[in-house]
């Protein structure tokens, strides 16, 4: 185990290394100085146009809802697999768009960077590339859109923050659960100060994949279970954490300063793989490897003495929960199993949780919401996150998620597995604003100087037929 794991902590410093020594890519108005992107508007871009690289589990669905997206031209699509492509050429045409540039092959991502004019990558593939591509990209002079994670090394998640402030390029994780409706409805009651100063906020991934991880035809060459084997730690934070992070103002008034990770042994996934060999031999690989436990709780403290617990479990047969906790000095929320919101010793009354969502939903989902239900997307957040991201660019706006964001959201990988490992040893948490957090401002979630980026109708077969927003 230990020599697979140096095997593959070698291999993730050789990823970073080869983003770095694409010279054929290097943005020729980079600059050594550092530049802090929290805050920064790049340039306005009219029509954005976009690649979409990895067309497996994740890429499709984007595909389908930039094309819903006025000002956003997909120019090029690329994955491993031609095929995967080609299906997805046919979410354009079906539409009555122009079919992208087809890339294909295991380097065919760096023959798009290459050849394409671009003003946005947007990353789906598996997890080991996403600190790769992004850097790549970036060095070639697009703006980042990637998945969760974007690195899964402290190392990598320095050199993607290093790299967006020398290009001077955004580099937004794809944090769809930021922008789901109870908590963009918590993060505008935080900033308005009804839950009074936040104490403490629990997120989770707790979600029943083990059939999932084990599927033949789920993750391309089963690599979602083998990141199973690789990390004994939360090995995926982002979605429970992000939306915390945001109400906590983390990057933004305070920081995360460390955190200590405990693990449960595995009950589950090395029995499933026995059962599933002793039927398929193709499982047979899979047998005696050691693997992640069931349950891992990280418990971190910030720099203000706030505390934030996240859960990861994606093999107990339980129901599907992000938590989303926050208990402030004057209220409390919590979203799952069914959203409530008390400021005392009881949870309030239906009617008046209703009052509070016409009071508090911020301008963002009032705007978009609806459509965003209408168009998908795990219930409309997703298009919420692509249209914002698109307007944003278009109209020269900061992201609301930016690098930093991306790369401490992140490294909570990293860093659950090495206290894991060292028998629950408390670790710092690094600060990739390098003392900006102090005077960053927090995400605006309002529409100023945005929102007006038309959205095509969903029985659209012309460009020009748009819903009305």
């Amino acid at each position: 185990m230990m020599d697979s794991r140096r095997d593959f902590l070698k291999k993730a410093g050789i990823l970073s290394s080869l983003a770095v020594s694409l010279p054929t890519l290097v943005n020729a108005n980079a600059t050594a100085e550092a530049f802090n992107m929290c805050g920064y508007a790049a340039p306005k871009i009219d029509k954005v146009r976009v690649a979409v690289i990895g067309l497996g589990m994740r890429g499709p669905g984007a595909v389908e809802r930039l094309s819903f997206i006025e000002g956003c031209e997909i120019v090029a699509l690329c994955d491993k697999h031609p095929e995967r492509v080609e299906k997805a050429q046919k979410i354009l045409t079906s539409k009555g768009l122009n079919a992208a540039k087809s890339y294909s092959g295991e380097d065919g991502w760096k023959s798009l960077l290459k050849e394409e004019k671009l003003d946005l990558v947007y990353i789906c593939t598996p997890w080991d590339y996403h600190a790769l591509m992004s850097i790549a990209a970036m060095k070639a002079g697009n703006h980042v859109a990637c998945e969760v994670p974007i690195a899964l090394t402290i190392k990598d998640c320095w050199e993607v923050v290093k790299t967006s402030e020398t290009t001077k390029k955004h580099c937004m994780m794809l944090e769809n659960c930021c922008y789901d409706f109870f908590e963009m409805l918590t993060l505008n009651m935080a900033r308005q100060g009804l839950f009074g100063e936040l104490i403490h906020g629990e997120g989770a991934y707790i979600h029943d994949l083990l059939d999932l991880n084990f599927a033949k035809n789920g993750y391309d060459q089963m690599w979602r279970l083998r990141e199973n084997i690789k990390y004994n730690g939360n090995l995926y934070p982002t979605h429970g954490l992000g939306p915390v992070a945001q109400c906590l103002n983390i990057n933004r008034g305070d920081k995360m300063d460390h955190l200590v990770a405990m693990s449960s042994n595995d009950f589950m996934m090395g029995e499933k793989a026995k059962e599933l060999a002793g039927k398929d031999s193709f499982f047979q690989e899979f047998v005696g490897k050691k693997y992640r436990g069931n349950m891992n709780t990280t418990l971190i403290r910030t720099a203000k003495g706030k505390t934030i617990m996240l859960q990861h479990d994606v093999t107990s047969p339980r129901p599907y929960s992000r938590l989303h906790t926050l208990s402030g000095t004057k209220g409390f929320a919590q979203k799952y199993p069914t959203e409530n919101i008390a400021f005392g010793h009881e949870f309030i009354k239906e009617e008046k949780l209703k009052e509070l969502y016409d009071k508090y939903t911020p301008e963002l989902v009032k705007y978009i919401g609806d459509k965003a239900k209408e168009v998908g997307g795990h219930g409309g957040m997703d298009f919420m996150m692509d249209w914002r991201l698109i307007d944003c660019l278009r109209n020269g706006l900061p992201l609301d998620q930016d690098v930093y964001d991306a790369a401490s959201w992140s490294c909570i990988v990293p860093l659950s597995f090495e206290s894991v490992e060292k028998n629950c040893k408390t670790v710092a948490v690094p600060d990739f604003t390098k003392g900006a957090w102090k005077s960053n401002n927090p995400v605006d979630i309002t529409l100023k100087g945005g929102g007006n980026t038309p959205i095509r109708s969903k029985n659209a077969k012309k460009e020009n037929v748009q819903l009305d927003v």
